[in-house]
């Protein structure tokens, strides 16, 4: 890890620099703005067909109710009444936080089976242009793909270009839980990706630290999810630049994690846009949330560590050939992610990420970026491996760290 200079000099042009990248985007990219969710979407549908519904004479309670709350409304009900409200509302079911686990899972089966019927209609609509039509084909191909080998769907919307979130192990019974949070041109279509780039991709990292939790610690029952359930910025443009998709995919990422079965501890490994998200949620995190650890990151939006506000522990790797290293550490007008998480002056644990090749590198089994992440999932801290610029990455660890956040 290199020294980090903080001159007047090279902040002014650094600062400069950011600048200069805002207006680069603007003109390539112009300013994009998140859509409303369309009227005529399939949840949109679902959710003003699930306020219009009842069981056993009653309303149905509110989508956007607390977990607590749902989970209070189906434990009220019999094992036919709530498999009945997941086959008549999939799409609402499928993704209410408070819900069962395994309900969700049947859920998003029957959602994804109707889905594929729309986009295997869709392939051969001549209304739609030839890339209009292979696009459905692709879509088609996935949702056959999601549906294969028992697959634990937590989370399905085919809205837009699509979110999901899906489950490696026994969510229900783990004693560790582990939540992938991926970055930029996040959907339905990039959720899984084929050689050489599977572990680039949401389901691929998440296999492959899910693998590497268990061999790091056969005893421990731990369970690793997937999470695609937010909209993320499509490219390096405005959007990545800006916080408003991290804030929306923020409250998000805590109902989930407020949601989960169970009280065993959480640990985020938040990739790329996905540190930004983290950073943005932490203050609001429920304390079972232990570790927060970020690969590849633009900065958290704040200046240090104490700044997240979080009684977690921060650890940061970025591998040395990562471009992201390039990006400007500023925030200029809501431009801009703040400080990077591997300055040591952030106050991160900072780990090693050797083996790791650039961006997306971090979730490649022998690496030790990977194993890192395993280790601070199922809480072995004394098996991390420090990076060369802080040597005391595990430090206090068992005494509940170095500080606020730390």
């Amino acid at each position: 890890m290199t020294s980090f200079d903080t001159s007047p000099t090279l902040t002014a042009w650094r600062a400069l620099l950011a600048v200069a990248v805002v207006f680069v985007m603007l003109a390539t990219t112009g300013w994009t703005a998140v859509r409303h969710q369309r009227s005529d979407e399939p949840r949109t549908l679902a959710l003003a067909s699930w306020a219009r519904g009842g069981v056993a004479g009653h309303a149905l309670p509110d989508a956007d109710a607390p977990p607590g709350r749902m989970a209070q409304f189906f434990a009220t009900l019999t094992a036919a009444q709530r498999t009945a409200l997941a086959d008549k509302y999939p799409l609402v079911v499928g993704n209410l936080n408070g819900a069962p686990v395994t309900l969700r899972y049947h859920a998003n089966q029957r959602a994804l089976v109707q889905a594929q019927a729309v986009e295997r209609q869709r392939m051969h609509d001549e209304r739609l242009s030839p890339d209009g039509r292979a696009e459905a084909l692709r879509r088609m191909n996935r949702f056959q793909s999601m549906l294969e080998n028992g697959r634990r769907i937590l989370a399905f919307d085919p809205s837009g270009k699509g979110r999901a979130a899906e489950v490696f192990g026994d969510l229900d019974r783990a004693a560790r839980v582990s939540v992938i949070v991926p970055g930029v041109d996040t959907n339905l279509l990039t959720l899984e990706r084929t050689a050489p780039m599977v572990n680039a991709a949401p389901v691929g990292m998440a296999k492959s630290l899910y693998a590497a939790e268990r061999a790091a610690r056969p005893g421990t029952r731990t369970a690793v999810i997937a999470w695609a359930d937010y909209t993320t910025p499509a490219g390096i443009g405005v959007d990545a630049a800006l916080g408003n998709l991290a804030e929306r995919g923020a409250v998000r990422l805590n109902a989930l994690v407020g949601a989960l079965p169970g009280n065993a501890p959480v640990s985020l490994f938040c990739h790329s846009y996905g540190s930004v998200l983290c950073g943005v949620a932490a203050h609001e995190l429920p304390s079972r949330v232990t570790d927060i650890a970020v690969a590849g990151s633009p900065g958290m939006r704040v200046e240090n560590a104490g700044e997240l506000r979080t009684g977690a522990r921060v650890w940061a790797t970025r591998d040395h050939g990562d471009w992201i290293a390039d990006v400007p550490n500023l925030e200029l007008g809501g431009l801009g992610h703040g400080a990077d998480p591997v300055d040591p002056g952030f106050g991160a644990r900072i780990v090693s990420a050797g083996g790791a090749v650039g961006h997306s590198g971090y979730f490649e089994p022998g690496t030790e970026s990977l194993s890192n992440f395993a280790a601070i999932g199922v809480g072995a801290y004394a098996s991390v491996s420090c990076a060369s610029s802080d040597s005391t990455c595990h430090d206090g660890v068992a005494t509940g760290g170095r500080g606020p956040g730390i």
